[in-house]
């Protein structure tokens, strides 16, 4: 029997002028579906996990198309709850060369963000359940989403779950201060910490010594601190940093690190030529629960996350859409791109 993830999030409408127009040039927006639980769930299933999306979505054909994009790729959303009145939008401008990709919300008044503990069955939800995911975005959206997120983590222990949380700091969303003080407490439930280079210092002021993401210089053993000070805090049993080097919008340097309380590992570093960055950690983030899930060691583990996300930066829109064997070939050093026949 497949192993059981429950990821619990908010899912969003994205809308995207075509290629590389700016917002000011576009006459049309592609819409898609994405957001970063629900991307996790998207991966998980496509590796053949039972993955379940737990979130609040209205009545109304646009929450449907919302499920109906996640039930596409076999994702489990039997526990969705209908209710409120709109889907949260983000509209995307696709960054080139020099010129950053930007993000503008439209999320306010989100069913999820109408959510009442009461909604949720943690009990139920957690049955027979393995491994429980969430991101720091979803406690961001309001004091009582934190508190359903609190509450979700307290009943996934209790259950006997493995906790993950990726930190995913928005300052869209909420102030560094708020942010370490609510992610503070959940945290104090979680066994596996996901975050990027700026993450630790955004929320817990955890820094790492000569990095500077702006210019693309990342510092190994700085991050080897960073880690450990995440795990002595909170007594995380793993910690995965992602490590990326921003040469441009287009080309980037990939690679991460994973702490496990005792030794640290780097997997190989990958320079990427970016289609779509957006879903680049969650994408990492599935793997990683895959790997950890099918019982890899420490370094199969952090090669297997990297090269599940560096193939996510070639795909257009939030989901990544590889198998477990795409990415087994390419953790497994075939990375030449030529044509498969």
């Amino acid at each position: 029997m497949a192993k059981k993830v429950i990821t619990f999030g908010e899912i969003m409408l994205r809308l995207a002028p075509e290629g590389y127009y700016r917002f000011v040039q576009a006459d049309t927006f592609g819409a898609t579906y994405g957001g970063g639980e629900a991307n996790v769930a998207v991966s998980l299933a496509n590796y053949g996990f039972d993955a379940k999306f737990v979130t609040k979505l209205p009545k109304h054909e646009i929450g449907q198309a919302a499920i109906n994009s996640l039930r596409k790729y076999g994702v489990d959303t039997t526990e969705i709850v209908r209710g409120g009145d709109r889907v949260g939008i983000y509209f995307l401008e696709k960054g080139a060369s020099q010129r950053p990709s930007k993000v503008i919300y439209d999320r306010a008044g989100s069913s999820i963000a109408t959510a009442q503990a009461s909604d949720f069955d943690w009990k139920k939800i957690f049955d027979g359940a393995d491994w429980f995911h969430f991101t720091g975005i979803t406690p961001a959206l309001n004091d009582e989403v934190a508190n359903i997120c609190l509450e979700a983590c307290k009943a996934a222990k209790e259950a006997g779950l493995t906790i993950s949380c990726d930190l995913n700091y928005r300052n869209k969303l909420w102030s560094k201060e708020k942010a370490g003080q609510v992610m503070g407490e959940i945290c104090k439930y979680v066994d596996v910490c996901i975050a990027n280079e700026e993450d630790a210092a955004d929320v817990f002021g955890i820094k790492a010594a000569n990095t500077d993401v702006t210019t693309g210089t990342v510092n190994h053993e700085g991050y080897k601190d960073v880690a450990k000070q995440l795990a002595d805090r909170f007594g995380f049993q793993k910690v995965a940093i992602t490590l990326r080097e921003s040469l441009s919008a287009n080309d980037n340097n990939w690679s991460a690190m994973l702490y496990d309380g005792q030794d640290y590992y780097f997997s190989k570093k990958y320079k990427m030529h970016i289609v779509d960055r957006v879903g680049g950690g969650d994408s990492f983030g599935g793997g990683l629960i895959c790997a950890c899930l099918n019982g890899y060691d420490a370094q199969s583990t952090i090669e297997f996350a990297v090269a599940a996300s560096c193939l996510k930066h070639s795909i257009e829109g939030d989901f990544n859409m590889v198998s477990m064997d795409e990415v087994t070939k390419l953790a497994g050093g075939d990375g030449s791109g030529r044509v498969q026949r």
